[in-house]
């Protein structure tokens, strides 16, 4: 994967963003005043109890669902103002999604999964499959490209969706739980290579239950009933990863040492 330049300037600005649900007595306050402002390229975990509105928010942020009330601004652009047509634009361009239940089409060889946010695109079909092929090998998953997604274990099927996630190219990724269907071992395999996305200069938020995932972030933020009770910021990742495996590299070190 070609390395981004990383740019200053915030990304993400809501004020004062609510999301309610129901009507009188079956009210319910979702997202209650967030305020919150993101930069371009921080790694940002957020956390907190089932319910607080860790979804909800994410699901704001992705335009996947829009704020009952207040200002969202992404990339410099007041959401309420886009047209729906523009919201998918944007969510088809400039941000990518990784789900916990990894949301690939069962009856789709891998390679059409990975490229199946371009098929909206005026690229040709064989250009789609080059983009998504090396994006497989950066992987380590070029061998199982023409596999269906029942013949690949967990940890591989969560790599094909980040795989899929970065098609685009998108400056913005999403995780909503990325490993919260993987056993110890794929989920560092998993977390490995988002810290390596991140360094490449891309926008990560991030939801997870787990406190071990924090580590691998720049920011944590913690939710409760809809607010955001603490936001810390670390200058670095508390993990460094940067001696553990390269993406897409094999054991075998380089002269230097370093990939």
């Amino acid at each position: 994967m070609p390395r981004k330049k990383k740019t200053t300037g915030n990304v993400i600005e809501l004020s004062g963003v609510t999301k309610e649900y129901g009507y009188d007595d079956t009210l319910l306050m979702a997202l209650n005043g967030i305020d919150l402002t993101i930069e371009r390229g921080e790694f940002v975990a957020i956390m907190g109890p089932s319910g607080c509105g860790k979804t909800t928010l994410l699901n704001i942020l992705g335009l996947l669902d829009s704020a009952s009330d207040g200002s969202y601004v992404l990339n410099t652009q007041e959401v309420a103002s886009l047209s729906s047509r523009r919201r998918a634009d944007i969510r088809s361009k400039e941000i990518g999604f990784i789900f916990q239940s990894f949301n690939l089409l069962p009856r789709m060889t891998i390679i059409d999964n990975v490229a199946l946010p371009l098929t909206y695109s005026n690229m040709p079909r064989y250009k789609q499959h080059k983009n998504a092929s090396r994006l497989l090998k950066t992987f380590d998953l070029q061998e199982r490209e023409y596999y269906m997604p029942t013949q690949l274990s967990g940890g591989q099927l969560q790599r094909v969706a980040i795989a899929r996630a970065l098609v685009n190219k998108p400056s913005i990724i999403l995780a909503d739980e990325p490993t919260g269907n993987l056993d110890s071992k794929a989920s560092e395999i998993i977390m490995n290579e988002l810290s390596d996305i991140h360094r490449r200069g891309n926008t990560i938020i991030m939801v997870t239950h787990n406190p071990d995932l924090t580590t691998y972030a720049t920011r944590i933020i913690h939710m409760l009933d809809g607010r955001i009770a603490r936001d810390t910021k670390y200058p670095t990742p508390i993990l460094d990863t940067r001696q553990k495996r390269p993406l897409g590299k094999t054991k075998k070190k380089s002269k230097r040492g370093s990939a």
